[in-house]
C-alpha cells in the first residue's frame, strides 16, 4: 500500500511542475506583451522597429526576476 501511495505522490507533483513551468511561459509572455503596449501608448511617436521594443522588453522582465 505504502508503494502506490509514493507512486501516486511523485506521479502528482511531476503534473504540477509541468503546470508551473507551462504557465511560467505564458505569463512570461503576457508581461511582454503588456510592456509592447504600455511603451508605445507611453511613447509620443509610435515604435518602429517592433522586434527590438520585443527583445528590450524581454531583457528588462528577465532582469527585473
Amino acid at each position: 500500500m505504502l508503494n502506490k501511495k509514493n507512486i501516486l505522490i511523485v506521479i502528482f507533483i511531476a503534473i504540477a511542475m509541468y503546470f508551473v513551468l507551462s504557465f511560467n511561459d505564458h505569463n512570461f509572455k503576457r508581461a511582454v506583451d503588456a510592456c509592447l503596449a504600455g511603451s508605445q501608448k507611453l511613447s509620443e511617436s509610435k515604435i518602429t522597429d517592433l522586434e527590438e521594443a520585443r527583445k528590450f522588453c524581454e531583457d528588462q522582465i528577465k532582469k527585473d526576476k
